[in-house]
C-alpha cells in the first residue's frame, strides 16, 4: 500500500459513478416548500451565481474557469435541462441540471441545495423530482458521480435512491482557493495548503 504525494496547491479526491438501469417505482412525491422553475438558456453570470452559492461548499469549480462562450455552449445545449430551486418567496435555493446529450442515457450533472438547507430532508424531494425528469420513455440509465469532497452523506444518499456504484476513480487538480476561483474560505473541511 502506498501513498501518492498531492503537490500543496493541488486537491485529490475519490470519484465514485452510480447508476440506474431501471426506472424506480411511481411514488407519490414528498411535500416540499420548494419549487423547480425550468431555466432555458440561462445567461452565463446567473448560472455563474447559483452555481458558486450552491457548490462552492464541495470545491464546485468546473463551469466557473469556462469563459461565457463555452459555458453557453453547454448550458444553452438542446440535450441539458437546467432547473433552480425555488423558495416561497421566489429565491433561488438549489440547481438540478440533467444531461440527455448521449441516447438512452440521462446524467445527473448537478443536483444540490444551498449549504444551510442540508440535511433538513429537502434532498429527497429534489431527487424525486430529478428521476421523473430523468427518466422520458427513451431513457435505460440514469447516472451521477459524486466525490469525497461532497457532502458526507452524499454517496449513500444516491444509493438510498436507487443508484448502484459501478465506479471508482482519483482526480486530482489544482485548488480553486489558491487561484481565486474560489474564495479561501470555501470548503472549510478540505485543508488548504497551497
Amino acid at each position: 500500500m502506498g501513498l501518492t504525494a498531492v503537490p500543496d496547491d493541488h486537491v485529490a479526491t475519490i470519484v465514485t459513478t452510480l447508476e440506474m438501469t431501471r426506472r424506480p417505482p411511481l411514488r407519490p412525491l414528498p411535500v416540499s416548500p420548494f419549487r423547480l422553475i425550468h431555466w432555458p438558456s440561462p445567461a452565463p453570470e446567473r448560472y455563474r451565481a447559483l452555481f458558486r452559492r450552491v457548490g462552492s461548499p464541495w470545491l464546485w469549480f468546473s463551469r466557473l474557469v469556462l469563459d461565457d462562450r463555452a459555458l453557453t455552449a453547454i448550458i444553452h445545449d438542446l440535450g441539458i435541462t437546467i432547473f433552480a430551486v425555488i423558495d416561497r418567496a421566489g429565491v433561488e435555493v438549489g440547481m438540478l441540471e440533467l444531461d440527455h446529450r448521449t441516447t438512452g442515457a440521462c446524467e445527473l450533472g448537478y443536483v444540490g441545495l444551498v449549504p444551510e438547507l442540508a440535511g433538513k430532508g429537502h434532498g429527497n424531494w429534489l431527487m424525486a423530482e430529478a428521476l421523473m425528469r430523468a427518466w422520458r420513455p427513451d431513457v435505460s440509465r440514469v447516472w451521477v458521480h459524486t466525490c469525497t469532497l461532497d457532502h458526507p452523506t452524499a454517496l449513500g444518499f444516491y444509493r438510498r435512491h436507487g443508484f448502484v456504484a459501478i465506479k471508482r476513480t482519483t482526480e486530482t487538480f489544482p485548488d480553486p482557493r489558491v487561484s481565486g476561483i474560489l474564495p479561501r474560505d470555501a470548503a472549510p473541511q478540505v485543508p488548504l495548503l497551497g
